[in-house]
């Protein structure tokens, strides 16, 4: 996948390449390849030249031309021998592109890859990730039952290896060697194992995916980590993530009990039911009956964990959390996905097609969730017909007596489309509408006898099929609808419209005695050219009109009875012998001819209008069963909810070890010594380290934890030295960014980390790696784990710190350890602590570090760079930071809950195209607030990255947390609700366009070069008559500074004072200059955002004319 290549420590080059495994790689010589897609078989030989040749350049244009040629759809299997030559290269690109190659063609030249086998078993010790991965995907794609024994191997030392990336790549291996060889089962199954207990994002999709193919019956490995999957959830790549809802999805069904009882009680905090369920269960076996539903915590956890990806982009993802709660979720709540649902119906007609069949489904069983949405599902012109249908199905299935009139207004239109199929659909769905609303039914049977009159034949034939269906349903107050039907019968030329009239002269040939037998009149001369269906419909009129008037009909009977018997159609035949058998009376016919009225004319049922979807709900939403009506290969059904719940302990994971090593760190924590030796010498420190690492088990491992520690990354694995670089890849594949960081970095930093972590005392650092998998995989369904970075940057720590004493003393033990952890973290001065820190403002940490804290922060945050940006212009960080505050939420409109927010200008750590918001939450009311949290947002697409929820905050209390908002360079508001766990509250935050902005540094000349490049409509003047007061070089920085957060350059004429930044969110250039002439001065803007820059000018004009 994509997102692997982000792992490639060799630059942007190679990123590229490792996209082209999946897509089209990018190549250098596009002009020179564009000749070489012709036949010209001599190209090839050229190839051959260059791959044998001593220049490792050629070897690797000939490469690029090569893979290019692959991603074409060409065929390059001949240059097969002179590639694999390459194998062994030591150039790491050419290596890169050689793997490249010889994924695509192993299978197909099995013999000559097995010539290389020993170097594929070399290159997996490689120490690059990146060749040690395309060494085992190739070695995977030889399907060679010889070499299972050596696959097995290389995925057994895969699964261990230090890198994400790889292990990823051994999941995806597990499933290639279980289709070579299915007999490898059970190992594969141990290996499976022990990656789903690995804690990165990166390896979690790809082995739920082996697990999914291999094994998917082994409930039992995922128990105990299913809590871990349901936090890593969110930071999974968008594919891992259907493979991981879908798989849960399963579990769910056979682990929980009904949620849609009607006495079912719902309690998102019911702590009790979680922690004391052991204690509990013999106790309430005898009362299982008797006693309320109240939802297991874990069942609860799966689904709030699972709502923010309603959100994705990936309309599969979307797709798969629907499902998951139309399967899983209480009635009540599965009206959430259904916004979501409608957004998908923008995207492309082939998703359209999938969310509407599911939606179809869903509005059988539950109207009332789409039906505020019925506008969304109005056809337009442009849809096309398999579309139109659908919609019309849905609409049909939202019919009721409220929405009943604007529908079948909606329907008068589409009857009169240009599209045949759609027109005839529309009838169809008319008549049901008329079956299932008894008020409406003689108002839609009137408008369907003057479609009757429609010129199009279409349409007049479905018109006639559908009046007979509704007929049947009252056929005595209708006969001149009947008669009104046989005067068109000689216009109307579709076979299953005159059949469907033929059918209702013989039903109700009683109540037309005078019309019924001049149709068979007209039908005895026209017999032998009809279609086979309105033969049979005229034998069974003539045979009800015999019994009933024979003396008109009798002779016509056996006139058309003798057509019939000589009739190409077998069916025909038969069908004639067998009513001149039933009535006309003869010595053969026997007793049955005295039951032919009754049998011809028995009384028959109305027939009932169903939808075509009401059978599809017996496969599951979203799969390609459910698409097809039909049972697909592989697909695998939901089962049953269980009666009775199974044991829920089987998913607490034991963490004893962190719990032993805390308390005594915790005891020491409060003695000074500790503090005091904090800046002491190396000796000191190697007393303290010798005495405390005494109670400890492996004393060498607490130094490299406390390099290595983070939520995702804790003591679980089995070997302590692979952990810690596992840890840092992880983390890093863990921002919300999706940057990854190579192994060859991770190394470095460790290094660095060692030195620096040095002065901390190590016995504080080991339970915090430790404790981290307790958040994951732990007793307590903690808030998601996905937290990239800290919730608060340099200025918010002073008040949640203050605020530690005041947590409530039933606050579970396991969420004290959580609130030490980021001061640890920061303490010990970790390079990527601000990537990994957990959310430490929900539970706030004890006061006496603030100034450290602080200074930390704020350096890490200096040394951040961003990517992307030129030599000559670099961000950085601003050199005047003026705090202006607003109000967020006032205490009064708040019921208590005051809010206030600040732009901090420091670049934001969840996202680089993001403004970083720092939100002071304060409680002015005289109880605590519980679950203080971001609800819904407008519009949905806005993004934000919310900060996790406040569990409890006491009466005056503040804490100060971080988000960051995309505003998408624009000054327009950002909508949302702050929610408390009774209340929502409609807030906004308005951005200054200032604000917007990050400062850039660069040379005098090099702003001159880029204003040069940003004249004419981008660029904006204006004259300013400036204040006395803000003359002065200083004076006008700080007044440009306090307005925009801009970087200031610097220029050799005292008269010009030029300011650089850019964009938070596209990256543009923005670019001031003012020039002085006496009291007045030149102020000009350079930039492509036009709207930007005119408000800028406005803001700025009015700071400088200040006093």
């Amino acid at each position: 996948m994509s997102t692997a290549a982000l792992y490639n420590d060799q630059g942007g080059a190679e990123a590229a390449v490792e996209a082209g495994q999946e897509s089209t790689p990018s190549s250098s010589g596009t002009g020179a390849a564009f000749g070489l897609f012709s036949a010209d078989f001599k190209k090839n030989e050229d190839l051959k030249k260059m791959l044998e040749s001593n220049k490792e350049s050629l070897k690797l244009e000939a490469m690029k031309r090569i893979v290019e040629l692959i991603a074409k759809g060409k065929n390059a299997s001949e240059l097969f021998p002179a590639v694999v030559k390459n194998v062994a290269s030591k150039n790491i690109e050419l290596k890169k592109l050689v793997y490249v190659y010889l994924v695509r063609y192993a299978e197909e030249q099995q013999d000559l890859a097995l010539l290389s086998i020993s170097t594929f078993q070399r290159a997996l010790k490689d120490p690059n990730q990146f060749i040690r991965a395309s060494a085992l995907r190739v070695l995977s794609s030889i399907r060679v039952p010889i070499i299972v024994p050596i696959m097995m191997l290389a995925i057994k030392e895969a699964a261990a290896d230090l890198s994400p990336y790889v292990r990823k790549t051994s999941a995806h291996a597990i499933q290639k060697l279980y289709s070579l060889d299915p007999d490898q089962k059970e190992q594969l199954i141990e290996v499976i194992e022990k990656l789903l207990k690995d804690k990165s994002t990166l390896v979690a999709g790809s082995v739920v995916m082996a697990f999914e193919e291999v094994c998917p019956d082994r409930i039992d490995l995922i128990h105990k980590n299913y809590r871990k999957l349901c936090n890593l959830l969110v930071d999974v790549e968008e594919w891992g993530q259907v493979v991981i809802i879908s798989m849960l999805t399963r579990y769910a069904r056979t682990q929980f009990i009904s949620p849609w009882k009607e006495d079912a009680v719902f309690d998102e905090n019911n702590d009790k039911a979680f922690y004391d369920h052991d204690s509990d269960s013999e106790e309430n076996q005898g009362h299982t009956e008797s006693k309320p539903y109240i939802m297991d915590p874990d069942h609860r956890l799966l689904l709030r964990n699972t709502k923010p990806l309603l959100q994705s982009r990936n309309t599969a993802v979307v797709m798969s959390v629907a499902q998951l709660y139309w399967h899983l979720a209480p009635k009540h709540e599965v009206s959430l996905v259904t916004k979501s649902l409608v957004r998908l119906l923008r995207s492309h007609r082939e998703v359209q097609y999938v969310v509407l069949q599911n939606i179809a489904t869903m509005s059988i069983q539950r109207k009332g969730m789409f039906e505020p949405f019925m506008k969304s599902f109005y056809v337009r012109s442009t849809d096309p017909t398999h579309i139109k249908t659908l919609k019309l199905e849905i609409l049909t299935n939202l019919a009721n007596e409220a929405n009943i009139s604007t529908i079948l207004r909606e329907f008068q239109t589409y009857v009169k489309s240009q599209d045949k199929a759609f027109a005839a659909a529309t009838i169809q769905a008319i008549g049901r509408c008329a079956t299932n609303i008894s008020e409406v039914t003689d108002t839609c049977l009137n408008g369907l006898v003057l479609l009757l009159s429609n010129r199009d034949e279409t349409v007049v034939a479905e018109s006639v099929v559908v009046i007979k269906k509704l007929l049947q349903t009252q056929p005595t107050q209708h006969s001149e609808i009947i008669n009104h039907m046989a005067k068109l019968f000689d216009n109307i030329t579709v076979p299953m419209a005159r059949a469907s009239i033929l059918w209702l002269m013989g039903e109700y040939c009683e109540r037309v005695p005078k019309i019924a037998p001049d149709v068979l009149r007209k039908m005895a001369k026209t017999f032998t050219a009809e279609e086979d269906i309105v033969k049979l419909q005229t034998v069974n009129l003539a045979a009800k009109l015999y019994l009933t008037n024979s003396k008109q009909t009798k002779l016509l009977t056996q006139y058309i009875l003798n057509l019939g018997k000589y009739d190409q159609n077998y069916d025909i035949r038969d069908r004639t012998r067998f009513i001149r058998q039933l009535i006309v009376p003869s010595e053969k016919s026997g007793a049955l001819n005295k039951y032919a009225r009754r049998i011809l004319l028995a009384p028959k049922p109305a027939p009932v209008l169903e939808s075509t979807f009401k059978d599809r709900d017996r496969y599951q939403l979203g799969t390609l069963s459910h698409s097809l009506n039909i049972k697909a290969t592989g697909y695998q059904e939901l089962s049953e909810w269980p009666a009775v719940a199974p044991d829920p302990s089987v998913r607490n994971v034991e963490v004893i070890e962190p719990v032993k090593e805390w308390a005594p760190s915790l005891g020491k924590a409060k003695q000074p010594k500790p503090d005091d030796k904090f800046y002491s010498d190396d000796e000191d420190e190697k007393e303290e380290e010798g005495s405390d690492s005494s109670g400890s088990d492996d004393s060498s491992s607490s130094s490299s934890s406390s390099g290595g520690s983070s939520e995702e990354s804790g003591s679980e694995s089995e070997e302590e030295s692979s952990e810690e670089s596992e840890k840092t890849s992880s983390d890093s594949g863990k921002s919300s960014s999706g940057s990854e960081k190579s192994s060859s970095e991770s190394e470095s930093q460790q290094q660095k980390k060692k030195k620096k972590t040095k002065k901390a005392p190590p016995k504080k650092n080991k339970p915090t790696a430790s404790d981290s998998d307790s958040d994951q995989n732990g007793n307590r369904p903690v808030a998601r784990a996905s937290s990239s970075s800290a919730e608060s940057s340099s200025g918010s720590e002073s008040d949640s710190e203050g605020d530690s004493d005041s947590d409530s003393p039933t606050v579970q033990k396991k969420r004290s350890i959580i609130k030490s952890k980021p001061k640890v973290e920061i303490k010990s001065k970790n390079e990527v602590s601000l990537l990994d820190l957990d959310d430490f403002t929900s539970a706030p940490t004890s006061a006496p570090n603030y100034s450290l804290l602080s200074s930390s922060l704020l350096s890490d945050l200096e040394g951040l760079s961003l990517s992307n940006v030129s030599s000559a212009v670099q961000i950085t960080t601003p050199s005047f930071g003026p705090v202006k505050t607003y109000e967020l939420l006032h205490h009064m409109s708040g019921k208590g809950l005051s809010a206030k927010y600040h732009f901090p200008r420091q670049p934001c750590l969840y996202q680089p195209s993001m403004v970083a918001v720092q939100v002071t939450l304060t409680n002015g009311s005289d109880h605590s607030l519980e679950q203080v949290h971001i609800g819904d947002r407008n519009p949905a697409s806005l993004n934000i990255h919310c900060f996790n929820t406040i569990e409890r905050l006491e009466p005056e209390a503040s804490v100060t947390v971080s988000m960051g908002i995309d505003f998408s360079d624009s000054t327009q508001a950002a909508n949302f609700q702050l929610c408390t766990k009774e209340d929502q509250f409609n807030v906004s935050i308005q951005p200054a366009v200032g604000e917007l902005l990050m400062p850039s540094t660069m040379t005098e000349q090099d702003f001159c070069k880029e204003q040069g490049k940003l004249l004419g409509m981008n660029e904006t003047s204006a004259t300013v008559t400036m204040a006395t007061a803000n003359t002065s070089s200083q004076a006008i920085r700080k007044q440009v500074l306090s307005v925009a957060n801009v970087g200031v350059v610097s220029c050799s004429q005292n008269s010009f004072h030029r300011f650089a930044g850019r964009t938070v969110s596209s990256g543009a250039l923005v670019l001031v200059s003012l020039e002085l002439k006496n009291s007045s001065a030149l102020l000009t803007i350079n930039t492509d955002k036009s709207i930007m820059a005119s408000m800028l000018l406005q803001d700025l004009k009015q700071a400088l004319a200040q006093a």
